[in-house]
C-alpha cells in the first residue's frame, strides 16, 4: 500500500519479501509508532483489511524502488529491453529523490551491483566473493540508523544477502547449465553431493545471520521473525528437486533442512 501511495501501481508491483521482512525487523527493533488503518484491496474488495504503516514501511518502499530502478537499468544495458527502458524512465525522478534522501544506502547499492556485474562478466568462480557483493548492499539497507545496533543489523543483512544470492543461483542452476549462462555454482553442479553442499553453504550463512539477529533486542513479532529466519527462508530450497548427476541422469534427494 505504501508503494502504491508513493509510486503508483508500478511501485506496488516491485514488492519483495526481503523488504517486507526488513519492515517487521526494524519495526520490532525500534518499536516504531505504527498506527493501524483499514483499507480495501483488489484481492479482498468486500471487507476492509487491517494495515500497519509507519516510517519504516516508507523507508523499505524507497529501498525497493532503488533496487527496481537498477534492475530496469540492467535489463536495458544487457538486452536493450524496452520494458527496462520504460521502467527507468518512469522511476527516474523518484530514483533521484531517494538517492538524495539516502545517499549512504544508494551509494552502497550502486557499488555492490557494479561489483556483482563485474564478477558475473568475468565468470568469477569464488562463491564467497560473488555472493558478498549482494551481501554488502543488503547490509547497508538493513542499517536504518547509524546507532548502537548498526553492527548487528549490518551483519544480519550481509549474511541474509549472501544466502539470498546463493539460493537464487541454486534455483537457476539447471536452467543456466542448459543455456550455458553464468552461474557461480556451475563448477560443483555435476557432483552427486551438489544439493548437500549447497545446503551446507547456505546453512552457514543463515547460522551467522541468526546469530547476529539474536543480539538485537527484538520483542514485537519475535515469533514471526524467528519463523522466517529458521524456517521460512528454506521453503524455496525444499521445493526444488534433489541433486542431478548430469552424466548418469539421476537425482539425489538429501531431504529437507
Amino acid at each position: 500500500h505504501t508503494l502504491k501511495q508513493k509510486y503508483g501501481y508500478l511501485g506496488q508491483m516491485t514488492l519483495t519479501y526481503d523488504m517486507t521482512f526488513l519492515i517487521i525487523l526494524l519495526t520490532s527493533l525500534y518499536e516504531s509508532n505504527t498506527p493501524r488503518k483499514q483499507h480495501r484491496c483488489l484481492i479482498h474488495p468486500v471487507k476492509k483489511q487491517n494495515m500497519l504503516m509507519n516510517a519504516i514501511s516508507e523507508y523499505a518502499a524507497d529501498m525497493n524502488i532503488i533496487l527496481t530502478y537498477y534492475h530496469f537499468l540492467d535489463d536495458w544495458q544487457d538486452e536493450r529491453s524496452v520494458k527496462g527502458f520504460a521502467g527507468m524512465a518512469l522511476l527516474k525522478r523518484d530514483f533521484k529523490t531517494i538517492c538524495n534522501r539516502y545517499p549512504r544506502q544508494c551509494k552502497a547499492i550502486k557499488e555492490g551491483l557494479i561489483r556483482l556485474k563485474t564478477c558475473e562478466e568475468n565468470h568469477e568462480t569464488n562463491l564467497d566473493v560473488v555472493a558478498g557483493c549482494f551481501g554488502d548492499l543488503m547490509a547497508e539497507m538493513f542499517v536504518y540508523k547509524q546507532d548502537i545496533w548498526e553492527d548487528s543489523l549490518r551483519k544480519t543483512g550481509f549474511y541474509l544477502g549472501k544466502f539470498i544470492y546463493i539460493m537464487d543461483a541454486y534455483d537457476d542452476i539447471e536452467k543456466d547449465s542448459k543455456n550455458a549462462s553464468y552461474n557461480p555454482l556451475t563448477e560443483i553442479y555435476n557432483t552427486s553431493s551438489f544439493k548437500e553442499n549447497c545446503k551446507n553453504i547456505m546453512t552457514m550463512m543463515m547460522a551467522e545471520c541468526a546469530s547476529e539477529f539474536e543480539k538485537l533486542p527484538c520483542l514485537i513479532e519475535i515469533d514471526i521473525l524467528r519463523n522466517i529466519l529458521y524456517n521460512g527462508v528454506w521453503m524455496k530450497f525444499d521445493s526444488i528437486p534433489g541433486d542431478k548427476n548430469v552424466e548418469e541422469g539421476t537425482y539425489y534427494d538429501n531431504g529437507s533442512i
